[in-house]
């Protein structure tokens, strides 16, 4: 016997033993019995040869998606030719690997059994084929807004904790001069997406006017827009001392730097965290190691029993206010420069936000959300924060009138189309301060890496809402 391999996988396994039985049946059976197996063994010989048809069919389908996926990740291996027209090759290779996927998988023949009767057309289910607004709608209200349970529970923490360091500062230093205490940020704008894990709470400072004056970045020696200065002003009349901030001057400012060092000595050093846990029936601990002044609070008791559930980061933040300028302590955004304060744009674009829609109804900020859970959750995309995103929704506002909801997958698409342009020059300028280069912070490889993902998104947006 030759029992030689076939690439067919119907002349495989069963099949060879089946033509096996079928030439020595006349020794075994005789003529009668070897006609007999023959036509009872046909119908099994053809059932599995048609099986064998479908599969090496299914296999002809897998192999092209696996070369047209081939290329394309070899594409993607060098992320740095996205600046020499990759745009048109990744177009390509994706558009065709939908289509021949498409195509194949319409074409493939159902296997059946010749005795079972198949159902009536009518009551087989279709498939459910959604759109780009469909898929949009379905993505913000599954991973982009958050549970209006959730939000009320992260901000009811939030303020219990802003209420008994309020308590403390009083009581432990009773003669600084603050404001009161608020929430502040995305989580009380209602502009956080995926999960309710962040807040603000704002300290202001009360400056005395006639002793401080803010002086804009670009009319300090640093030149930059976003780093302002808070001098101290005439010294002849007011001597250092008259001011309870005199203590935290350097070189004649006032140093952000300085009164941050002072809140961790103040507040992350000295309150009693085991005592507020047991009162607000978790574990709230400072987080160490980085220049900001932040909480963490886990859902919890003292003992240690933690809960499943992600923890909530509350950032203490100092600021200066005058008039619509506000002014941050921030020396992560500062450094190292111990005496410049943050000019915070957030305040602006989000009033400016809010009235774009109050005008026309439109839907800025849940485009907005969308585009902010989608760069989360992508890791390619996730070097990109809220301040560009937003800021992205603003200019694009300036020459496209309608937002509303049914153009909604229209504005997403021009989004995607948009940021890809300032990738590609490197430089997305901020609304209100078109000196400041949003994607400064981004090296070479990130742009790389976010603008072939985007890429792939031009002809198939739906792989951002995966």
């Amino acid at each position: 016997m030759n029992f030689q391999g076939s690439r067919r996988r119907g002349e495989d396994g069963i099949a060879v033993v089946i033509d096996f039985l079928l030439s020595n049946a006349q020794l075994i059976l005789g003529v009668g019995g070897a006609a007999v197996l023959g036509i009872a063994t046909l119908a099994v010989k053809r059932l599995i040869e048609r099986a064998g048809r479908a599969a090496d069919e299914e296999e002809k389908v897998k192999q092209k998606m696996a070369e047209s996926w081939e290329e394309l990740s070899l594409v993607s291996a060098s992320p740095t030719m996205i600046k020499k027209g990759i745009e048109g090759v990744v177009l390509k290779h994706v558009a065709k690997a939908a289509r021949q996927q498409k195509a194949d998988l319409s074409q493939q023949p159902q296997t059946s059994s010749p005795e079972v009767p198949s159902k009536p057309k009518s009551k087989r289910l279709q498939p459910c084929v959604l759109s780009l607004q469909e898929r949009l709608q379905q993505y913000y209200h599954t991973r982009a807004a958050l549970a209006p349970d959730e939000v009320r529970r992260a901000q009811s923490l939030a303020v219990d904790i802003c209420t008994e360091i309020q308590a403390f500062l009083h009581s432990r230093l009773p003669d600084m001069p603050l404001g009161e205490m608020s929430l502040g940020g995305s989580l009380l704008d209602d502009l956080q997406v995926v999960s309710a894990d962040h807040a603000c709470l704002l300290v202001p400072l009360q400056l005395e006017a006639s002793l401080w004056r803010l002086i804009p970045g670009e009319e300090t020696l640093l030149t930059h827009p976003l780093h302002w200065m808070v001098r101290r002003v005439n010294l002849e009349y007011f001597p250092r001392g008259l001011s309870y901030w005199d203590r935290y001057l350097v070189g004649g400012y006032l140093s952000a730097e300085a009164v941050v060092n002072m809140f961790s000595k103040a507040v992350m050093e000295t309150i009693n965290w085991l005592s507020i846990s047991s009162t607000l029936d978790c574990l709230v601990r400072p987080v160490q190691g980085g220049p900001d002044l932040r909480l963490e609070i886990r859902p919890g008791n003292e003992e240690g029993a933690e809960s499943s559930d992600p923890p909530l980061f509350i950032s203490m933040l100092p600021l200066l206010r005058e008039e619509d300028v506000v002014l941050t302590a921030q020396p992560e955004l500062t450094s190292p420069w111990v005496n410049a304060w943050h000019l915070s744009l957030y305040p602006w674009e989000n009033r400016r936000l809010t009235r774009l829609d109050t005008a026309d109804d439109g839907y800025r900020r849940h485009a907005l959300k969308i585009l902010k859970a989608v760069c989360r959750l992508n890791p390619s995309l996730r070097p990109l924060g809220a301040a560009p995103l937003t800021n992205l929704v603003l200019r694009l506002s300036d020459s496209e009138s309608d937002w509303s909801e049914i153009s909604l997958a229209v504005r997403f698409q021009q989004c995607i189309e948009e940021l890809i342009g300032y990738l590609e020059q490197g430089a997305l300028h901020s609304y209100f301060k078109p000196a400041v280069n949003l994607l400064s912070g981004l090296s070479e490889d990130q742009v790389d890496q976010m603008g072939f993902m985007l890429y792939c998104a031009v002809s198939e947006p739906e792989i951002l809402l995966i």
